[in-house]
């Protein structure tokens, strides 16, 4: 039997609150199979579980789904008891699945949430043609730029009774590339999907697609107008890991200015789409991702780089390493000092003084294996955007405590 693996993180309202002590059960069919406690920065150790073999997510077939699900229950002192049904495991692949407790609800008993299929095994309606409507001007904005947050709309855009959810940018996208694609195929494969999801989604927020139309949203979860969502999905590790890398990239076309509202299908020859199962095969003959993007989007097509947006309170300058001694070292030290509040495993760095020792090292790493980055022990733009975004968070939280 194949095996896939499965990290639980555990949290409050936010990233900033990581739950000691919460309760895992892993169960299947009703069947209890494993239970195991968060440690101190609210993450379990990795799970091994049993699923069906890597073959299955090789190529397109609709007889056995090429992938196992599990359904875990999640119980912590003050909080609402919660289930997470469906939870997905690939052979060979690091599965993450966040969980956000809410404070007990005398009204609610358990908090269940359900994780739908994969969109290559389930049954999803196709995009629809986009026309241009009567009366509506096309609003861009000034620049490029990677927000902090999206606002996603969980249903069709004239749903008013659907919910809307704040989503930070590159959990957005690790999202939806977890669930329109498999994170068994080749990395060249899954970044040229992940490009198009990035530029999909970019040209959605550069064009004001929907504020231009009334709505207070930035983009939906359907995939009939946008592009698959699933709330509380599963998050697949090379998934993550290739999105830290590439996430401010985009692909646009010839002198276009605007991201490239790069369409994609399962399967499909239809002329500017990307075909996903495709993609596949072009992966596995070697073609880079750029290769494949230019073979489905036309040889004009390009990556670039978009800004990111200013709401982090340090830039990024250069790649710090043990060794290196500059203020930008000291930052680092104290940031991973004050995230060490909400996450004491990380280990305390005593007295910064700017030079990059092997106790920063150490809690680099740390860090990086909490946050499922590489963990080399250097900080690189991943690792520092990272930092800075976790930081945004535990201030935030701490604000509000004594706001």
């Amino acid at each position: 039997m194949a095996k896939g693996y499965l990290i639980v993180n555990v949290y409050g309202e936010s990233i900033a609150n990581p739950i000691k002590n919460a309760t895992i059960t892993v169960s299947k069919n009703g069947n209890n199979l494993y239970t195991t406690t968060t440690n101190e920065n609210g993450q379990t150790e990795a799970i091994s579980l049993d699923t069906v073999d890597k073959s299955f997510s090789e190529e397109e077939q609709f007889t056995t789904r090429p992938y196992e699900t599990y359904d875990l229950t999640i119980t912590a002192l003050g909080l609402t008891n919660t289930r997470v049904e469906g939870v997905q495991i690939f052979d060979g692949i690091t599965s993450l699945q966040n969980v956000y407790l809410t404070s007990i609800d005398e009204n609610e008993e358990e908090d269940i949430q359900e994780i739908t299929p994969n969109k290559l095994w389930g049954d999803y309606p196709s995009i629809l043609p986009e026309t241009e409507e009567p009366g509506i001007a096309p609003i861009v904005l000034k620049q490029v730029i990677i927000p902090k947050n999206i606002i996603v709309h969980d249903g069709i855009p004239n749903n008013s009774n659907a919910p809307d959810y704040t989503v930070p940018f590159i959990d957005y996208i690790k999202n939806v590339a977890s669930s329109e694609i498999y994170s068994t195929w080749p990395e060249s494969t899954i970044k040229a999907n992940i490009l198009a999801i990035i530029s999909f989604t970019l040209n959605r927020i550069y064009t004001e697609w929907y504020p231009s139309r009334g709505y207070d949203f930035t983009i939906t979860s359907t995939t009939s107008y946008d592009q698959k969502y699933t709330r509380n999905g599963t998050i697949f590790e090379p998934i993550s890991q290739i999105v830290d890398e590439i996430f401010i990239n985009y692909i646009r076309s010839g002198i276009r200015v605007e991201p490239l509202l790069a369409h994609y299908k399962s399967n499909t020859q239809e002329p500017g789409y990307l075909s996903q199962w495709g993609s596949k095969s072009l992966g596995d003959e070697g073609y880079s991702a750029l290769q494949i993007l230019r073979y489905y989007y036309g040889n004009s097509v390009n990556i670039y780089e978009a800004e990111t947006t200013t709401n982090y309170p340090y830039s990024f300058t250069s790649i710090l390493k043990e060794g290196d001694c500059s203020i930008d070292v000291y930052i680092l030290q104290n940031t991973l000092n004050y995230i060490r509040g909400s996450y004491p495993g990380i280990p305390m760095i005593q007295n910064p003084s700017g030079y990059f020792d092997a106790d920063t090292k150490k809690a680099v790493q740390t860090f990086q294996k909490v946050f499922s980055l590489t963990q080399t022990g250097e900080v690189n733009y991943q690792t520092w955007y990272k930092l800075s975004y976790v930081l945004t968070a535990v201030g935030d939280m701490t604000e509000s405590i004594y706001s």
